[in-house]
């Protein structure tokens, strides 16, 4: 297995040297993507690392680091890479991981790894309160609109690919900016693509993050709706008409008919004055009881029908 390593730099100069001269000697090519960096992260660098496995590759502007992330990827797969690990540059991800990300790839257990860093309760002791919350609310949000239910961390960038995979993917449609690891997990999902947690330490240093979550929060909200939708459309009414899809649709119906009638009758009770009967409300709790107990099948179906068959292994 030819290994390479995707490092996105961006704001990294204090750090990236560090990163660099960590990384161990099953690694073949090293892409350092300057992403049009304002302090010439690329030119540092070239300056000042002495790994000849290094090699720079330049944007003319920032494209975010999914869009640097993906140059990488791009450049691995055109020079015969097999598997792309891509590492920060701040200094936050351990080099020394690696083998640990890659080993399930070789062995033909899984087509990507990412890292988690809520495995062991030690690793999050060091995390803020905040963060941390705030990562365990996106990692169940996650799950409904990926569908890797068996997964937690989700926007942890320390990741690991097969190139194969890669080739299958619509890398010019995956989102460029900090919705690139949810959208990555997304497009995994509709190739029926196997990923498994890695666990790791959260490491902490003195950068500051570049996200602000009150201007990413209402966009974020409105793409995980929409993969969870096309998500939903693809696996259980495009590709493949089941069970879950029978619950789906049948407790949506209930639960609906079911409220509004409620609704109405209950609008009508307090405009006239006279109570429902025994039977009205009958009507409408059974069919809401029974859509909610519907959709509940549904969910169980979706969590049970994770991807357990790496696909690398048949291409």
């Amino acid at each position: 297995m030819r290994i390479a390593v995707a490092i996105p730099c961006y704001q990294v100069t204090q750090h990236i040297l560090g990163v660099l001269d960590a990384i161990g000697p099953e690694v073949e090519v090293i892409y350092a993507v300057d992403d049009a960096c304002p302090a010439g992260s690329g030119r540092f660098i070239e300056t000042h690392a002495r790994d000849s496995r290094v090699r720079v590759l330049y944007h003319s502007q920032n494209l975010g680091v999914g869009g640097a992330v993906i140059t990488a990827y791009r450049a691995a797969a055109a020079d015969g890479m097999d598997i792309v690990v891509k590492i920060d540059g701040d200094g936050q991800m351990n080099p020394s991981l690696l083998p640990q990300f890659i080993r399930p790839l070789i062995n033909g257990k899984a087509d990507y790894t990412k890292g988690n860093r809520f495995y062991r309760p030690e690793s999050v002791q060091s995390m803020p309160t905040i963060r941390l919350l705030g990562n365990a609310t996106l990692s169940f949000i996650t799950k409904f609109s990926c569908g890797y239910w068996n997964l937690m961390d989700p926007t942890n960038g320390y990741t690991a690919i097969r190139t194969c995979v890669l080739a299958a993917l619509p890398l010019d449609k995956v989102e460029q900016r900090y919705f690139f690891e949810t959208d990555m997990l997304f497009r995994l999902n509709t190739l029926r693509a196997v990923v498994k947690d890695i666990p790791m330490d959260a490491v902490y240093a003195d950068e500051e993050s570049n996200l602000r979550i009150g201007k990413v929060l209402p966009e974020f909200s409105r793409k995980h709706c929409s993969r969870l939708l096309r998500r939903y459309v693809y696996s259980y009414l495009i590709r493949d008409f089941n069970i879950g899809t029978l619950y789906s649709l049948c407790g949506a119906v209930m639960l609906i008919a079911g409220s509004l009638f409620g609704v109405a009758h209950w609008i009508s009770s307090a405009t006239t004055g006279q109570p429902a009967t025994s039977g009205t409300v009958m009507l409408a709790a059974l069919p809401t009881l029974i859509g909610i107990q519907c959709l509940i099948a549904f969910l169980h179906y979706d969590v049970s029908n994770v991807p357990s068959e790496p696909i690398s292994q048949a291409m």
